[in-house]
């Protein structure tokens, strides 16, 4: 932590269009001692039963989501331009099948047990507070779950309360 200093989520002042959307972030959670991340594009941030929050979904057949699922925190983690190779490899390989985060040469570590990465610039605490998954009868327009959904894998929506965030210094 020595790295990183402690800002207000009220002092944060990162576009989450550009962080999310173009930069991307890494959803990373701690299971049976195990640690598994997943690169995610889509979420956002906001304020949401009196509590600054974070959302983010992930699709039912994402192995980051038994890690997600199992705990009650999370972190979602931001980089530079220099990690997308490593961002677009945690994407896209399974966490079951080897050891990602070795391979992308990421350093785990943890504050008040939720593991994030050494090498962010930007790290985002989360507490779960509620999750439900997207059902087709709820899209108001319905085009979204044809183009998004084909095989009607709809994503978990999980809403957390951020607890703590961290910026490198």
């Amino acid at each position: 932590m020595s790295n990183f200093i402690e800002i207000q989520p009220e002092n944060f002042d990162q576009s989450p269009f550009k962080l999310i959307g173009k930069d991307w972030m890494l959803v990373t959670a701690e299971h049976n001692e195990k640690v598994n991340t997943m690169t995610a594009s889509w979420g956002g941030f906001g304020v949401m039963w009196f509590k600054n929050v974070a959302y983010i979904v992930i699709r039912p057949q994402r192995y980051t989501k038994e890690f997600v699922d199992n705990s009650d925190s999370f972190s979602l983690t931001f980089f530079d331009e220099s990690f997308r190779k490593q961002l677009s490899y945690l994407g896209t390989v399974s966490g079951r099948d080897e050891d990602k985060i070795k391979k992308a040469n990421l350093s785990v570590l943890h504050i008040d047990d939720i593991p994030y990465f050494e090498e962010a610039n930007i790290v985002i605490f989360c507490k779960k507070l509620y999750s439900q998954e997207f059902k087709l009868e709820c899209f108001v327009d319905s085009n979204l779950d044809q183009k998004c959904y084909p095989d009607k894998d709809h994503h978990i929506l999980y809403i957390a309360e951020v607890t703590k965030i961290l910026v490198k210094d």
